[in-house]
């Protein structure tokens, strides 16, 4: 259970704990400073006789009261200096609320927000809404498959925000939750086991979470595919007996119902072994992520269905599970892609290019698209590169970029460009076939190889993006927003450049 919210003008709900603002140095917001004089100057009196607090961002100081008051405690968060808050400092803070809410056991609270002015960059109602989002983002939990206890405590569930604003702060949440729905499901769909989450249970999945929300879902089975053309796409599956599948999910609230869709495409690989060019034991166990890209996208249309986008999207999900065996594809082996150019198998390893390279082809012939994005945790030289802090992005149209840096800033999910070169694309050049899985470099600028590789597959002028979310949608530890592992990162930032630039 996620956190849920409500906003009021006045306190309605029965509540055991209260949460007030303090600015840097101690310094009381508004709402502190009544609550403050209603306990007989507890707040003032408790922050002089401490010297670790000081209304720093996202510290909080829990200050017990009599019983049978209205409430059990008073929470102060730190707000650090209200001309750095943003909308992501809200986040972060209430991420870290929601953990100091969790620790000293309230399971429902009140947070008091003024209309301010010393905050020059937060308005009230946004102030409120992020930081019920970053509480609610820091809320997830993965734990469908651990058993219930029978003494397990009440988690806290609830949080009532008070505001002069109400209905505004309202209505910017409740499209901030939709965008974190979407999220949500991102992260299941990639912290689910491999033995529960493949190609076809995938599918079914996408099938019952997105249909219903007036979504249109079309799924090709391994025959389907092989009569469309998907063959380099089902080399990849060979090896299992989990066949691959691919998914295309259709959501047009746009005016023109002829409009030329945003296409987005995402790499589904449910686990990666690397098939006959093995993987090593150590870390094995993380390749379920492979998946990553496709969980975006599949966030992402989810997103869009919920707060009903006005705009034309098609997002397509290339299904497949990498193993060896008897069947599987091999190094050396030369296969048919969709789009007519014959590919070299340099590395079973290198599988998710050719997954995404046939999804490219059918998404561009079948619809026509005004651009095209695709997600994939493509390459380890991605995360030696950029680490897990930035997504490492390759974009052919210099105002699609524009779009793209705006909508990152805006959403906290971190973008850098990356380079497109002549060289990065020659270097994919086969001796005996069009094209080659991995470059002449071997490791070096192995990103960027596999972007020029992808780019093979760009047809035109198309506009195209490609995000390598290696390292960026699977964390090693908990951040203020997110518990570990997955992130769901793709989801909001698309969503914000579509509803920027791409709706009616």
């Amino acid at each position: 259970m996620t956190v849920s919210a409500t906003f009021q003008k006045t306190p309605e709900t029965k509540t055991d704990t209260v949460i007030v603002g303090i600015y840097k140095d101690n310094r009381l917001t508004p709402s502190a400073e009544a609550l403050d004089k209603e306990n007989g100057g507890l707040i003032q009196y408790s922050l002089k006789n401490q010297k670790k607090f000081m209304g720093k961002q996202g510290v909080t100081l829990s200050l017990a009261l009599p019983q049978g008051g209205d409430y059990n405690r008073i929470l102060l968060i730190g707000l650090g200096d209200p001309a750095k808050l943003d909308a992501g400092a809200c986040e972060t803070i209430g991420g870290k609320l929601y953990m100091a809410l969790s620790s000293v056991g309230a399971v429902h609270a009140t947070l008091l927000i003024d209309s301010d002015q010393a905050r020059e960059n937060c308005s009230a109602p946004a102030m409120a809404a992020h930081i019920v989002m970053g509480a609610k983002l820091r809320s997830y939990s993965f734990d469908r498959y651990k058993s219930k206890k029978d003494d397990e405590v009440e988690k806290f569930e609830n949080i009532e925000v008070v505001t002069d604003e109400a209905r505004q702060a309202h209505d910017l949440y409740e499209t901030l939750d939709h965008v974190g729905e979407g999220m949500f499901l991102a992260r299941d769909l990639v912290n689910d086991p491999p033995n529960e989450l493949y190609p076809e249970s995938f599918a079914r999945i996408i099938k019952e979470e997105l249909k219903p929300l007036g979504v249109d879902i079309e799924i090709f089975d391994d025959k389907k595919m092989e009569k469309l053309g998907f063959h380099a796409h089902l080399a990849v599956g060979m090896g299992s007996v989990r066949l691959p599948r691919v998914v295309i999910m259709r959501w047009n609230g746009a005016d023109k119902k002829d409009s030329q869709p945003l296409a987005f495409v995402g790499k589904g690989v449910t686990f990666d072994t690397g098939g006959v060019n093995i993987k090593p034991t150590g870390g094995m166990e993380e390749m379920k992520l492979d998946m990553g890209g496709a969980a975006a996208v599949v966030g992402l249309m989810k997103s869009l269905a919920l707060r009903k986008a006005a705009a034309h999207v098609v997002g397509i999900v290339g299904l497949a599970e990498n193993m060896p065996s008897h069947m599987a594809y091999r190094p050396s082996d030369v296969l048919q892609s969709m789009s007519g150019k014959t590919v070299e198998v340099m590395n079973t390893d290198a599988e998710g290019r050719l997954v995404l390279a046939d999804c490219l082809t059918y998404v561009q012939r079948t619809y026509t698209p005004r651009l095209v994005i695709d997600l994939a945790t493509l390459t380890g030289a991605m995360m030696v590169a950029l680490g897990t802090e930035y997504c490492g992005t390759f974009v052919n149209d210099n105002e699609m970029w524009e779009q793209m840096a705006v909508a990152s800033k805006e959403s906290g999910e971190k973008l850098w460009r990356m380079p497109l070169d002549e060289a990065f694309r020659k270097e994919m050049d086969s001796t005996i076939a069009d094209i080659k899985t991995l470059g002449t470099s071997g490791r070096y600028a192995g990103a960027c190889t596999a972007a020029g590789f992808l780019q093979r597959f760009i047809e035109g002028d198309t506009p195209w993006a490609h995000m390598d979310i290696a390292g960026t949608a699977w964390v090693k530890k908990d951040t203020a927003i997110c518990p570990k592992p997955a992130t769901g990162f793709g989801v909001r930032i698309l969503d914000r450049f579509i509803a920027n630039n791409y709706e009616d």
